[in-house]
């Protein structure tokens, strides 16, 4: 098939690039003709949270990417629309995570769906974590202008039902990211860190946004259950949301010493190191979907403790790979503080769970809305 993929690609940075980016090459890999249209401009400045949404490694050689799509340009929406319909394609997905980008992307795939293109969505969240004015009756006009859907768990499944109950929607569980490379031994990637190889570490990471929930995991630490632990905490990603609450509750809970900040975007290539490190992955979420996070978690064969909204438990069996606990500082430190004491070996359940996460699988769950 020939098939376009609209959303972020290189040079912009982020776990929803390297998706689309990562599917292209399956998708090329299994016969297909891909090119990837991203964004001249993705985010007006004054409204990204973080440092830059531009990558620092070097292009892609293996993808056909093309800058074209600016969101703030209703007649620049006009325009990619006709350009992709000219090169005739048998189908364009478009990559939904925000209703910020309805207009944009609705508008693309009317005039798409207009000229007879069979147009999909891959769909992160149509409902976001953070709510904003304007998000539902953005994500219904995107929603009225797409021919089906693809979801990574159901709770978005669910969440689109609220606004379509009549166009199809497949499922597939979102694939594992194994292009962070190999696994490394804990104290090579200690060294690469500047970490004592001989301490326990668990990690948070990811980019630090409110509803990830690090204040219910630095609040933990404080309580009973964790508070005589020897185990150390790393925070590895950049801050989305008001850091300064961060740091008085290390203060304030008395936790220097006990965490290690590395507050910046991690590059692709330094990953590996930050999950090889550590015995154990926290994601302490207060609300979410499905998460990239894990994926990684599951590609580098380490234990989680996630909590149990959205499509997290669905992602990781409790007691088989790890724990699904509430969104509470106790529950919290009761896993971490349980995994530490009794020593578990999860590696069969996680071995056996991964292999359900395949990027096969997403694509024939792709291509059965085709």
């Amino acid at each position: 098939m020939k098939i376009v993929i609209v959303g972020p690609a290189y040079p912009y940075r982020g776990g929803i690039a390297t998706f689309n980016e990562r599917l292209a090459r399956q998708l090329a890999a299994e016969g297909d003709e891909v090119k990837l249209y991203t964004f001249t401009i993705q985010y007006p400045s004054f409204l990204f949270p973080g440092k830059t949404q531009y990558s620092t490694e070097a292009a892609p050689q293996d993808l056909d990417i093309v800058r074209a799509v600016s969101s703030v340009n209703p007649f620049n929406w006009i325009r990619v629309a006709h350009r992709i319909a000219a090169e005739k394609p048998d189908a364009v997905m478009l990559r939904f995570w925000m209703p910020y980008f309805g207009p944009c992307l609705g508008t693309i795939g009317r005039i798409l769906r207009r000229k007879g293109i069979r147009v999909v969505s891959l769909v992160d969240n149509i409902i976001p974590h953070d709510h904003k004015p304007g998000d539902k009756p953005f994500a219904k006009y995107f929603v009225k202008n797409v021919d089906g859907f693809l979801a990574m768990s159901q709770s978005v499944m669910d969440e689109l039902r609220q606004f379509d109950s009549a166009k199809p929607v497949a499922f597939a569980p979102h694939p594992l990211y194994d292009h962070y490379g190999a696994s490394e031994s804990k104290a090579d990637a200690a060294a690469a860190l500047g970490l004592d190889p001989s301490l326990d570490y668990y990690l948070f990471f990811g980019l630090i946004r409110d509803y990830k929930g690090l204040d219910l995991l630095l609040e933990a630490m404080a309580s009973y259950g964790l508070k005589e632990s020897t185990a150390h905490l790393i925070v590895a990603g950049e801050f989305y949301s008001n850091e300064d609450k961060f740091w008085e509750l290390e203060r304030s809970l008395d936790l220097k010493g006990r965490i290690h900040w590395f507050d910046r975007f991690i590059p692709d290539d330094q990953v590996r190191h930050f999950f090889n490190v550590a015995d154990l992955v926290v994601q302490p979420y207060k609300t979410a979907t499905q998460s990239g996070i894990t994926q990684v978690a599951y590609h580098f064969e380490k234990p989680m403790v996630v909590t149990n909204v959205g499509g997290l438990p669905e992602i990781v069996p409790d007691g088989k790979c790890g724990y699904v606990v509430a969104p509470e500082p106790a529950a919290i430190a009761d896993a971490i503080a349980r995994f530490y004491a009794e020593r578990p070996d999860f590696s069969d359940g996680i071995r056996a769970q991964k292999q359900l996460f395949s990027w096969s699988r997403l694509t024939a769950a792709l291509k059965s809305l085709l």
